[in-house]
């Protein structure tokens, strides 16, 4: 999630230029930037309850228990208020990434009940407060990440303001340069702000994701070979020329949504433009999808991500790149044990999952990821797309599917429960076996910024996505 100036120049390689970067840089411990079903009541019903279905039940209350304490880490700060993404270790501050949030809100959407959906409705205001606040566009945008709360530098110097201004304007990410806004970020909030539109029937929700998808379709349709929408602009407003197949994944979504709910044709031509792009970057050989391409004309072949296969298929309901859920499920399938090199797994504990891309399974476990940031773990786990890949399993449901996917539930719930011991969020515990690290230990994406045991509203609200069964990327 880092802004596209600040970050992706950090790269080593063109390739590498095309990421997802803007839901996903994490910061280390140090100085430096390296870069988320209800039971029924009653006597009769309780009483016929499984032990796993209680277990899975209690997980997910406390999955709930972490979004809460990251919406409410700042009450100083006034009632409109974002999540805090990361538990304070991670050192980001206060940092409130978009597209965290937007999951958020899915995530508290996916939970029956009037207290999750104040808390959606919140965030979803708190979106368009900052679409309609920013300190210096008027049209539509919102920018990759936000500060939720007040925070201390490393210096000693201080950011009194919580996420509003006392001028009224949103406190902008600046502090690390999230200053950018990157067409996937822009999708998710507008998929959150439909998702609210059609729970509430509030008309502002339908009005905002409107104008989100307005503002993608002047800044980022491009006339590019490969045709699709492009990455969005960086911190000076500058076009970035790279296009994501993450994010056209999302804009099939996103467009496919307002389509439905406007009954307004144009937003199925978008929706197949870029359902169009993604579908040049199936590899048929392999059975995935590239992660884009930089120039508008040659496809990036290297790394390979995960969230373009299982993504594809939550937004496509393809049977035949269904196949790509196959190819993640066995090409960056990872086990992480005590063991191995620069593991972080507490002792006689394992995970299973997928990990980021194809590099993270190459990278130098002799060098850190990023400077000051530890060495990585080539078999590190990344919980966020571990729940992707869960969700997608569930939605096939080819043979074997239902059981791979409980398996990999089953590792997210086990690192709730035991991974993220002591961390906190605006300076106050968190509630012990609440909320999913992002990664079991450190690793490298291969896309110049690492994961890290630290507590993520994004890891946590894709595990309460996958758990309830609950596709956020079904637009149509």
């Amino acid at each position: 999630m880092a802004d596209v100036q600040g970050h992706d120049e950090d790269r080593t390689t063109a390739n590498r230029r095309v990421s997802n970067i803007t839901r996903r840089t994490l910061i280390g411990t140090s100085t430096a930037v390296a870069a988320l079903s209800v039971l029924g009541s009653g006597a009769a019903r309780a009483a016929t309850a499984t032990p796993e279905a209680t277990t899975r039940g209690g997980a997910r209350e406390r999955g709930y228990a972490f979004l809460d304490a990251a919406m409410d880490g700042y009450p100083d700060s006034g009632k409109t208020r974002l999540a805090q993404s990361y538990t304070d270790q991670a050192g980001l501050f206060s940092t409130a990434f978009t597209c965290d949030n937007a999951l958020t809100i899915l995530a508290y959407l996916a939970r029956p009940g009037a207290v999750s959906r104040t808390r959606a409705v919140a965030l979803g205001d708190a979106l368009l407060y900052a679409q309609a606040h920013d300190p210096q566009y008027d049209d539509g945008r919102l920018r990759q990440a936000y500060n939720a709360g007040p925070y201390v530098f490393y210096d000693g110097s201080s950011q009194p303001d919580g996420f509003v201004h006392a001028d009224g304007t949103v406190n902008v990410g600046t502090q690390f340069g999230f200053t950018g806004t990157a067409v996937g970020d822009m999708a998710w909030a507008g998929i959150a702000l439909a998702a609210l539109a059609e729970r509430t029937h509030q008309h502002r929700f339908l009005a905002g994701a409107v104008r989100i998808g307005t503002w993608v379709e002047t800044n980022a349709r491009t006339g590019q070979p490969l045709g699709g929408y492009t990455f969005g602009v960086d911190g000076g407003n500058n076009k970035l020329p790279y296009s994501g197949t993450e994010h056209n994944i999302d804009l099939v979504c996103l467009f496919g949504r307002l389509a439905r709910l406007t009954g307004n044709s144009v937003w199925l031509k978008r929706r197949a433009r870029a359902a169009e792009f993604v579908g040049r970057m199936w590899e048929r050989s392999g059975g995935f999808f590239y992660t884009g391409t930089n120039d508008g004309t040659t496809i990036n072949t290297s790394p390979i991500p995960e969230d373009t296969q299982t993504w594809s298929y939550l937004a496509l309901r393809d049977r035949y790149h269904g196949r790509s859920l196959d190819w993640a499920a066995s090409h960056l399938k990872v086990l992480d044990t005590t063991g191995r090199p620069n593991s972080t797994v507490p002792a006689g504990q394992s995970y299973e999952g997928v990990t980021f891309s194809s590099a993270s399974l190459t990278a130098n476990e002799d060098a850190p990821i990023a400077q000051f940031q530890p060495k990585p773990d080539q078999n590190g786990v990344w919980f966020e797309g571990t729940a992707h890949l869960a969700l997608a399993l569930r939605e096939r449901q080819a043979p074997g599917d239902t059981q791979l996917a409980a398996r990999l539930i089953t590792s997210i719930e086990q690192a709730q429960d035991r991974l993220g011991q002591g961390q906190t969020v605006g300076g106050k515990a968190v509630a012990e076996q609440s909320g999913v690290v992002s990664a079991s230990s450190p690793l490298d994406t291969g896309f110049g910024f690492g994961y890290y045991p630290y507590k993520h509203i994004g890891a946590t609200a894709w595990y309460l996505l996958a758990a309830a069964r609950t596709n956020p990327l079904r637009g149509i």
